[in-house]
């Protein structure tokens, strides 16, 4: 069974929130045939801590508009990966080397992407 309507709901509101303050390589990934415990994983990077906090914000203000709070947020301190956990949706905000080094993408590779807009994914990385 597909990501469901709230879960994509929630994806796109985020990943929106995150091109906003200029994330980089936004990706949605349904894991919902993988997972029991969520249906789809957000993955967006940014070159540095500051930034990723923006990031992070942007996107708890975009999930509240839509009736979401997150149930676990876990590291804001070290701000090189920061995970928001919304039951439905998994938002993963990393530095980009983070992003580089676990390459959460390709542990999902066999989970199809969720599509978004194109000024959803926001910009894509010089490096990568």
């Amino acid at each position: 069974m597909p990501a469901s309507d709230r879960a994509r709901e929630l994806v796109l509101a985020a990943a929106h929130a995150a091109a906003d303050k200029l994330a980089t390589d936004v990706v949605a990934i349904d894991v919902s045939e993988q997972l029991v415990i969520t249906d789809a994983f957000l993955v967006a990077s940014a070159p540095n801590d500051r930034q990723v906090g923006a990031i992070v914000d942007a996107v708890e203000e975009a999930l509240r508009a839509h009736d979401a709070k997150p149930l676990r947020r876990e590291g804001e301190r070290d701000g090189r990966w920061v995970l928001l956990d919304y039951a439905e949706v998994v938002v993963h905000v990393q530095h980009d080397e983070e992003r580089t080094y676990y390459a959460l993408e390709r542990l999902w590779k066999d989970c199809p992407l969720i599509e978004l807009p194109e000024e959803a994914r926001g910009r894509k990385r010089t490096d990568a």
